[in-house]
Formats: C-alpha cells, sequence, structure tokens
C-alpha cells in the first residue's frame, strides 16, 4: 500500500472518530470522578437527611467513590448508615466504608460525647489525611470533604461547585446563629479574628466568590491542580511547621496558604445550612433542637426536604397537633400553587400545627359574569394609592377566600381563630411567642377583634407609623396604617364586624379593608364608605413573630398583583373624573 493510500486512511479513520455520534457531542464528555469523604458520629438526627440528599446528588454515581468512616457512636448512627450502604452502595462506582459498631462510646480522654479532646482531633486528622491520599492514589479528579450534618439545598451542587473552576472552593453555608463554614479573617496565631468582611458575605451585601483565610465542612478540592500535593491536614508535613498541633481545618488552611492556593467561598445563592457547634458541655438531643431549627430555616428555601424510603423508619414520630389555643386555623392556598401548598403543609407539620387548608377563591377562573352574578362590586372611587388601576382578578380572588373564612368564623361561632395566607413562615418558637402575647392580650383587652401576627410598614415615610405601644405590654402595640393579610387572628366579634360590613358591595383588597375598619386608614373618602370604621379593635403583635416567604420577600410578582385587572371597573374609573366629581378628588390623589 502507497504512502498516500495509508494517510487517506488514517485520515478516514480521524474524521470517523470527531463524526461519530458518541464522541462529536461535547456534552458528552465524561463528568470528573470525585471522591466523597465523610466522618460520622453521633449524626441521627441529620442523617436521613443528608444521606438522602447524597444520593439524590445530580451526578453519575459512576463517577463518584464514597469513603466513609463512623466509630465512637451512642446513637443509631450505626444502623443508618449501614441501612443505607445496604440500599444504595452498588450503585457507585466503590465505596470504602468502615462503620465501627464495636468501640466504646467514648474515647478514654473524652468527658462527653461533644467534647473534642486531643485523641479525637489526633483521629480525625488521621482519618482526612488517609482520604486525600487515597483520594490521590485512586487518581480522581477532585475529593470533597462533606460533614455529616451539612443540609444542601440543590441536587445540582456538586456539578456547580466543579464549574466554579477555583482548586479549594466551599458554597457559603449559613446557621440559626450567623455561624458559617468560612473565616474572614485570621490572627497571626491562626485562630479566627472578627472583620466587617464576613457579615459582607455572610449576608450577601456582595455576591460571587472570595478569597477568604478558611472553609471547611463542605469543601471541594481539585486535585488536577498540581499544588494540591502539597495539602495536608498534618502539621508535621506542611512546609513550615506553624500552627495549632491538633487542628484539622487550621492546618489544611494554613497548608493552603504556604501552597499558594487561595480558598475561596461562594455565596451566588442560598446553598444550604450547617449546625450551629455544640459545647463540649451541651447534650447530645441539642442537635435534634439544632436539626428542627435548620428544617423550619430550609422552608424558607425549599418547598420540603426529602427522606428515601430506607431511611424513613429513622425519622422520630411527627408532633403531636395543636390549634395553638384557638378554636381553628386556616391556610389559604391556591390549588394550582402545589409547590407552595406541599411548603406550607410541611412547615405546618414540623411545627405541630394543626392547620385547615382553604382551597382560594382563584382570579384566574373569575369573570365579569361572576361579578355581576354575585353582585361583587369595586368601592366607588377607589383605585391603588401606588399603580392607579382598579382592583385585578387577583385581588378579587384573595377577597374572597378571606371573606369565606370570616363567614366559617361566625357561622361556627369559633371564639377566636387565626388565617394564614401560604407564604406564612413561622419560626420555631412561634407557638412560644404566640401564647406569650395572646396571653397578655387576653389580660389587658380580653375584648380584641383584630391581632396581627405580621404587618409591613416599609412602605411608610418616617413618622408615618402611628403605632402606639399598649401600656402594661411587652409584646403588643396598637397598629397604625398596615398593609399585610398574610397572617392575623380574629375573634368571633371581630369576624362579625366585618361579615356585616358587606365588604362584597365595596371591594377594597383585604389589606385595605382591616386599617379601614380599626380606624387608621388615611384615605378618609374610603373610610366615609363603612360604617363600621374604626369599630374593631386592634392590636399587632410586637416586634412581628415570623416573616413571609423567601418568595415575597425577593419581591417577586404575587398572584394577585401579576393578575388582569377587572376591564369591568377600569370602565367605570375611566368614566368618574377626578376633576369632575369633588368626592373622589381625594381618592383619586
Amino acid at each position: 500500500m502507497s504512502l498516500r493510500c495509508r494517510h487517506c486512511q488514517l485520515l478516514g479513520v480521524l474524521l470517523a472518530v470527531l463524526f461519530h455520534p458518541s464522541t462529536a457531542n461535547s456534552s458528552e464528555v465524561a463528568d470528573p470522578t470525585v471522591m466523597i469523604v465523610m466522618l460520622i458520629r453521633n449524626k441521627e438526627p441529620f442523617l436521613p437527611y443528608t444521606l438522602t440528599q447524597l444520593g439524590e446528588l445530580d451526578y453519575p454515581k459512576e463517577r463518584l467513590t464514597l469513603w466513609l468512616r463512623s466509630d465512637h457512636n451512642e446513637d443509631a448512627t450505626p444502623r443508618i448508615v449501614n441501612r443505607w450502604l445496604e440500599e444504595f452502595s452498588h450503585l457507585y462506582h466503590d465505596v470504602d466504608a468502615a462503620v465501627d459498631t464495636t468501640s466504646p462510646r467514648l474515647r478514654s480522654d473524652e468527658t462527653g460525647p461533644t467534647h473534642h479532646s486531643d485523641s479525637r482531633y489526633a483521629a480525625v486528622i488521621e482519618m482526612k489525611e488517609e482520604a486525600l491520599l487515597k483520594a490521590r492514589e485512586l487518581k480522581v479528579d477532585f475529593v470533597w470533604f462533606l460533614d455529616a450534618d451539612v443540609l444542601l439545598y440543590d441536587k445540582a451542587i456538586l456539578r456547580t461547585l466543579i464549574k466554579m473552576e477555583k482548586p479549594l472552593v466551599a458554597p457559603m453555608l449559613v446557621s440559626t446563629e450567623r455561624f458559617s463554614n468560612f473565616w474572614a479573617g485570621m490572627d497571626d496565631s491562626f485562630y479566627y479574628r472578627r472583620t466587617e468582611r464576613y457579615s459582607d458575605i455572610y449576608e450577601r451585601e456582595e455576591k460571587g466568590c472570595f478569597d477568604v483565610p478558611m472553609i471547611h465542612s463542605c469543601v471541594l478540592v481539585d486535585l488536577r491542580e498540581h499544588l494540591t500535593k502539597s495539602l495536608t491536614f498534618v502539621k508535621e508535613k506542611l512546609q513550615s511547621p506553624v500552627g495549632p498541633s491538633l487542628d484539622d481545618v487550621i492546618t489544611f488552611a494554613i497548608s493552603a496558604q504556604q501552597t499558594l492556593l487561595a480558598m475561596h467561598v461562594c455565596n451566588q445563592e442560598e446553598y444550604g445550612q450547617v449546625p450551629v457547634p455544640l459545647e463540649e458541655s451541651d447534650d447530645l438531643i441539642l442537635d435534634w433542637v439544632n436539626l428542627a431549627e435548620m428544617k423550619v430555616k430550609a422552608l424558607t428555601i425549599v418547598p420540603h426536604l426529602p427522606v428515601t424510603d430506607a431511611l424513613e423508619p429513622f425519622l422520630p414520630p411527627p408532633l403531636e397537633k395543636s390549634t395553638l389555643g384557638f378554636d381553628h386555623i386556616y391556610i389559604i392556598s391556591l390549588e394550582r400553587r402545589q409547590a407552595r401548598r406541599k411548603r406550607a403543609t410541611t412547615l405546618f407539620n414540623e411545627l405541630g400545627i394543626d392547620a385547615d387548608i382553604i382551597n382560594a377563591f382563584d382570579g384566574r377562573k373569575l369573570n365579569e359574569s361572576y361579578m355581576l352574578r354575585h353582585n361583587i362590586t369595586m368601592l366607588s372611587g377607589y383605585r391603588d394609592p401606588i399603580l392607579k388601576r382598579p382592583l385585578t382578578y387577583g385581588e378579587v380572588g384573595c377577597f374572597l377566600s378571606h371573606h369565606s373564612i370570616w363567614t366559617d368564623i361566625v357561622r361556627n361561632d369559633y371564639r377566636r381563630a387565626i388565617v394564614f395566607e401560604d407564604d406564612a413562615h413561622p419560626p420555631l418558637d412561634f407557638e412560644r411567642k404566640l401564647t406569650e402575647a395572646v396571653d397578655e392580650l387576653d389580660r389587658l383587652h380580653p375584648d380584641w377583634d383584630l391581632l396581627y401576627l405580621y404587618r409591613e410598614t416599609h412602605f411608610l415615610k418616617d413618622g408615618e407609623d402611628t403605632s402606639e405601644p399598649v401600656q402594661g405590654s411587652e409584646r403588643l402595640m396598637r397598629p397604625g396604617y398596615s398593609y399585610s393579610g398574610m397572617a392575623y387572628a380574629l375573634s368571633w366579634s371581630g369576624a362579625l364586624k366585618l361579615v356585616r360590613e358587606k365588604p362584597l358591595q365595596k371591594m377594597v383588597p383585604v389589606d385595605e379593608l382591616l386599617p379601614i375598619m380599626y380606624g387608621q386608614h388615611p384615605n378618609k373618602h374610603w373610610n366615609r364608605q363603612f360604617s363600621g370604621s374604626g369599630s374593631m379593635k386592634a392590636f399587632a403583635i410586637h416586634p412581628r413573630i415570623l416573616e413571609p416567604y423567601v418568595y415575597r420577600r425577593a419581591g417577586a410578582i404575587t398572584d394577585t398583583d401579576g393578575s388582569e385587572v377587572v376591564k369591568l371597573w377600569e370602565n367605570e374609573l375611566e368614566e368618574q373624573s377626578c376633576s369632575a366629581d369633588p368626592a373622589l378628588q381625594e381618592a383619586c390623589q
């Protein structure tokens, strides 16, 4: 065969490889290999969630190697880990797991399960160093040191970290007490130094990836970077052995500094949480409290925290539900907003609150014929104070939903009830704070009608909030003009006053009607059209005891604001001239 023919053959083979379906598409290039390192001790509360999130990572398991170690446990940690391994270990490229079920509850120099003694630090250092050396031996692309109590929100977190293209990177994790998995300052002795930069990063005043002196708890190391060969957890292996003798995270950070490798923490998104560390004298039971707080906080970001079927038997029994001393609790929720409903249901179950989901009137299903058929009319002269428009179908649906609850309270003779919209997010201590406030209210003003659990005043200028403290109270105020119907309590008399006003024939948003009825609405023209204006005895808990779900805090368009304007009423407004009707001039301003 001639040289020229051989060249033609080689060119044909090359073209076949380049354009073969399995290789032409760059998206099919194999994902980098990753070894995940997890040291697990006494993490029973967290493991059903953290092992589930490990199994649900959006990453091919055949590219993952697991390196797990667990010993000196006094809870169900070994049983949980072994059960998960039985169910899922075969899916991974390789699993190196050692779960010691015979080691004593404590090491010889430990005073308790949360005591970080010298021998405990030494053991952690030894295991992490062993894992790092194993990752290098296996020639994996990345090694990911992940604590067993870290809650991560996004299944794609590993891909996200890899795409950061940093040799040492961690997602910023928050906690219930401003503790995180990074330091923004380190002193000359290599210990934590408080800095303003920490708050800027933690509060996400700045967003991005930041060069910091320390990251821990969830650290991805790119072993393809040749400088990472000098990283170590062992002080004696440092290029210059400085720092504390027994501290894995500080030694690792020093080794990065000496190798001229920057550590980065990234806060572009809400990535997850890390628990507040327990003190030496703390009981392990506090981790159940830690987890409960973390789960409630997580539900401001994600609709639920999944647990795989295999680990559900290790969950504690659900809390016994109560109505918190009220006759009934309602949650208004659009049927088509299933993710939002699921989040609310999960949260209230987590808090042990017995609440009734009420299908909201959906503005998308309302029309002008419905308004005419049910004799629903807008308040004369109403227009949105900011957008200068009539009511939207979403606002009408919202009002009808609240009105149906007021009617239900009166019909069932409920002495008192709570009304939530499904974006309300009570915290873990909600019941205690509510009980304290209501006890105070019953003692001082037992004839109350309305109690705001949350009210918005951010739109008011300085000096415009006319709220006043309630004499003899530490938790209550008499509210000035407020704008919110997200969470409030009503007595039977309060609900009756609202229903008797026949507000469907002079409709305004719920948020506007409430201050009209307790006499604090600034629009006198609107007030004059309600015979019961000023009749409701209203109070507000201060400071407020819950916050809205994150979608509202982020300034997203709500189902009420973003829906279609009722054209029938828009035409009526066009026919009414502010200049021609002096009675409407105030309403039009």
